[in-house]
């Protein structure tokens, strides 16, 4: 009885150009997915602000605002920042700032401003509080100039469970201590008649502006919004990545046909 071999053949190795072709589509995503990350950089700076005591009701509270810069032509010339209710221009005082910079009440809030700092240096101050407010959380929507005129408001509040592509600081608070009380409330402060009124003038934050008004100052992206830039270079990288192991999965089965 003869008996009959069966060989079984597998599936070819894949061919050094396919190899090279996933190779390239690789780099070419993440190159893309680099690009992107650039691309979204602006949109990742923030204002923000700490509590050394977070606690409804507590006194002599300083808080540290940080405003994170975004431009690489120009630095920071002016912050303008919008009291919530329960602290009135009268009730702060300036304990920290970047040289030269001072503290004005104004209206609903206080500048401060001074010499630019440097491009791409952040803008921190601390003010001393004499009282927080009863409350869960407070809102400080912050206006930042830069010394080239460009404006960046953050001033938005989330909306119907969408977060805003520039908040406002807020800063949340703990119950208050057994006892707590709430001091006589300080005279409001009157408007400055100064240099610094034409300024918060153009920094009214008490109109929320449309998305295209709140573009980041820095971003030359022509108008475009950052999530869509990231959504169409994402849409490439998964082009060409699908492209290409369409490719190399085309020539492995000619390859295994041939064989």
């Amino acid at each position: 009885m003869s008996h009959v071999s069966h060989v079984s053949h597998g599936t070819a190795a894949p061919r050094p150009s396919v190899i090279t072709t996933a190779r390239r589509a690789a780099l070419v995503g993440a190159t893309a997915l680099t690009a992107a990350l650039a691309l979204a950089g602006p949109a990742s700076a923030h204002a923000e602000v700490e509590a050394d005591t977070p606690r409804a009701l507590a006194t002599g509270v300083t808080l540290t605002f940080v405003s994170e810069a975004e431009s690489d032509s120009a630095g920071f010339t002016e912050l303008r920042v919008v009291l919530p209710e329960g602290i009135s221009p009268g009730d702060v005082s300036l304990d920290d700032a970047p040289e030269g910079w001072k503290l004005t009440a104004a209206g609903n809030g206080y500048t401060v401003a001074g010499p630019a700092l440097k491009p791409g240096v952040d803008a921190e101050h601390s003010i001393k509080v004499k009282q927080l407010p009863n409350a869960r959380e407070l809102v400080f929507k912050t206006v930042e100039t830069y010394s080239d005129g460009e404006i960046s408001r953050w001033i938005e509040l989330p909306t119907g469970g969408k977060e805003p592509e520039q908040p406002a600081p807020v800063l949340k608070l703990k119950a208050a201590a057994a006892g707590a009380a709430s001091l006589a409330p300080s005279p409001s402060a009157s408007t400055p008649t100064s240099a610094n009124a034409s300024a918060n003038a153009s920094a009214d934050v008490t109109r929320s502006p449309t998305p295209s008004a709140v573009r980041a100052a820095g971003d030359d992206d022509g108008g475009m919004p950052t999530g869509a830039v990231v959504g169409g270079v994402a849409a490439v990288v998964v082009a060409v990545g699908g492209g290409a192991w369409w490719l190399a999965g085309r020539r492995r089965r000619s390859a295994a046909t041939q064989s």
